[in-house]
């Protein structure tokens, strides 16, 4: 399957006010992605019980915008990101490359960074610690924030079982999306048992509308198991 992605919305700050202001608010209780955390409108954090990290505590208290799938898996394809570009010099007139080249000259790019089916909100120590990882089963590794079982190690994440499906479904819709993207063939394994496993939620289901109305563009993955379900 093959869709349009985000042709719209080319600033990530926009996107993420939209999201706090325009989707979130649908939800009776705001809750967080990995750790289902609730927050309020400031993005104030109240943590669930026995959550705890001990690193990038301030960011604990903060919910931040989580790409599912990474901005490095994607960016990584531009050239801009690789190798830098004339026009990206800094105020002391070095050269720079990577994420702020690529956002600074690259329209596609700024499409893919800010396209909203991919944004989801998390607790900011999280978000910190899952870095630009990709998913993965780590069986024999604890989680380092105490009740959420998010388990991080040695470049590898895997979530709490409740953000699987979600997760899952948004990999697939980015690779439909976005011919700069494809998942690796492990990958692609991993996300389809997930999608299996955990299946849509009336939330995601609602998400999906709310974001296509204000973006422009149908998660057509998300909206084909909503579909499923008769939702």
């Amino acid at each position: 399957m093959s869709q349009a992605g985000n042709e719209t919305v080319q600033s990530f700050n926009s996107a993420k006010k939209t999201l706090e202001r325009k989707v979130y608010n649908h939800q009776s209780v705001r809750r967080t992605l990995y750790c289902d955390a609730v927050y309020d409108e400031k993005k104030n954090i109240t943590a669930p019980a026995g959550f705890k990290t001990d690193k990038h505590v301030k960011r604990a208290k903060r919910v931040e915008w989580e790409h599912v799938v990474p901005a490095q898996n994607f960016g990584q394809s531009f050239g801009e990101w690789r190798d830098g570009h004339s026009q990206c010099v800094d105020s002391r007139g070095k050269h720079f490359k990577g994420r702020k080249c690529a956002e600074k000259i690259n329209t596609e790019y700024r499409y893919m960074q800010a396209d909203m089916h991919n944004l989801f909100p998390a607790i900011g120590a999280v978000n910190a610690m899952r870095s630009n990882y990709n998913f993965a089963m780590l069986s024999n590794v604890k989680s380092g924030f105490g009740s959420c079982d998010m388990r991080i190690d040695n470049r590898k994440a895997q979530p709490p079982e409740r953000s699987r499906g979600v997760i899952a479904r948004t990999y697939f819709y980015m690779d439909d999306s976005y011919a700069r993207y494809r998942m690796s063939r492990a990958q692609r394994q991993l996300m389809t048992a997930w999608d299996k496993q955990y299946p849509v939620t009336e939330w995601e289901c609602q998400r999906a509308v709310l974001i296509e109305a204000l973006q422009g563009n149908s998660n057509e993955v998300v909206r084909s198991r909503c579909e499923q379900i008769g939702w």
